[in-house]
């Protein structure tokens, strides 16, 4: 069945962290830091409260709940300086990945991101990987309507893409994610994470495919 898996599609939409690169480790030792610096201390339970909002609405979610002082885009501009030098230093594309892009554009498959990650990390990240110009669209949950788990921002990079959302392939990491993809009528393969490597089972259940990376073996044979 994974061999098949790009039967019939005409774009492959990526959420960013975690999906395409090696990268949801970081924030939690970002929301430490932070928060630290405020006296706060970082619950067990936050990153799965945050899963799936966009950069705005988690900055919101945190000036709201934990009362910080700083306003929302203080907040992000703070974490997008304090997270750019491990994007571009310390993170890693997921295993595989170079070669299926290779391969989708091979085919004429179109190529799209649709993060919850703000716009100047993830052009950095593309910027930093070499990958300029691979995707044909780019757009983070911040300039959408909605946050995953809904469609929002698959439904917008499908018609900015010119494509029907039964077309179109989605790689996601976490459930919120999953749920958006197919909630937008999409095909979703989820994929392996240490992050969410307790979610492993529900991921399976809720995907088309899953994945632990990007190589042959793994996604099947292109």
């Amino acid at each position: 069945m994974r061999g098949k898996m790009l039967e019939g599609i005409k774009a492959v939409i990526f959420d960013l962290d975690g999906s395409l690169v090696d990268s949801m480790w970081v924030w939690p030792e970002i929301d430490v830091e932070y928060l630290g610096r405020f006296g706060i201390s970082l619950s067990e339970r936050l990153q799965g409260e945050i899963d799936g909002m966009s950069f705005s609405e988690t900055a919101a979610y945190f000036k709201d709940r934990f009362k910080i002082p700083d306003s929302v885009e203080k907040i992000k501009t703070e974490w997008n300086r304090m997270a750019w030098d491990k994007y571009e230093k310390e993170v890693p594309l997921k295993e595989g990945v170079a070669g299926f892009l290779e391969e989708c554009q091979r085919r004429g498959i179109l190529l799209g991101i649709a993060t919850s990650n703000s716009r100047e990390l993830v052009e950095n990240t593309v910027r930093s990987h070499g990958l300029s110009g691979v995707f044909s669209c780019i757009l983070t949950g911040c300039e959408v309507g909605r946050g995953k788990p809904a469609p929002d921002i698959y439904l917008e990079v499908a018609k900015r893409l010119g494509v029907e959302p039964a077309s179109c392939l989605v790689f996601e990491d976490v459930i919120p994610g999953i749920q958006a993809g197919k909630a937008a009528g999409m095909k979703v393969c989820a994929v392996e994470d240490d992050y969410s490597a307790n979610q492993r089972e529900e991921k399976r259940a809720l995907a088309d495919y899953y994945i632990c990376d990007f190589t042959p073996a793994s996604i099947g044979s292109f």
